[in-house]
């Protein structure tokens, strides 16, 4: 009698180790640090904690870029990673103010949204930060092969986010992506 799997079956089995391109999006630091290659040379904290946890897990970067709060840029940016990497996450621009255009360039180009992503952080960031988690509109999505994941700029809630959703289910995500 052949036994059942327990558990999770996509939770089950080898690791894959997937590419990432990391795009931070601060007019501020844009406007003091133009374009750079690392996190290191922007001051970058959220950049270099979202490297920092995609490495530590076994993924590799692929690119890292600056942005400043443009659409336009941060639409072209996101295009030229697709099917470049499996997954491209961004931080900055996701909350309220005029200036905070990254969801808005983001949504236009997805082809699938991913809207549990941004209740569960939104509910997990609540626990932590009360009612202010409503501020923020992280969210994510699918374009062709890769995942796009749109996290607030803040330290606290990049490390919340990859620690808590994205990295547990990364596997998962582009697992579905990949499908035929």
């Amino acid at each position: 009698m052949q036994r059942k799997q327990v558990g999770n079956p996509h939770k089950i089995g080898v690791n894959k180790r997937y590419e990432a391109a990391v795009i931070s999006i601060s007019s501020s630091r844009f406007m003091k640090y133009g374009s750079v290659k690392t996190p290191e040379e922007a001051e970058d904290v959220s950049g270099r904690i979202i490297i920092d946890l995609l490495e530590n897990a076994g993924h590799k970067l692929h690119h890292y870029t600056l942005l400043s709060d443009e659409g336009r840029s941060i639409t072209q940016a996101v295009k030229a990673q697709v099917n470049a990497v499996n997954v491209v996450i961004t931080t900055g621009g996701t909350g309220l103010a005029p200036r905070d255009v990254t969801i808005e360039a983001v949504q236009q180009i997805l082809q699938k949204e991913i809207p549990g992503f941004g209740e569960l952080f939104r509910s997990i960031s609540y626990e932590q930060i009360g009612s202010s988690a409503m501020l923020t509109r992280a969210s994510s999505g699918i374009i062709e092969n890769t995942a796009i994941f749109c996290l607030p700029g803040s330290p606290n809630a990049v490390t919340l986010a990859m620690e808590a959703l994205i990295l547990p289910e990364l596997q998962h995500v582009l697992l579905h992506v990949s499908e035929h």
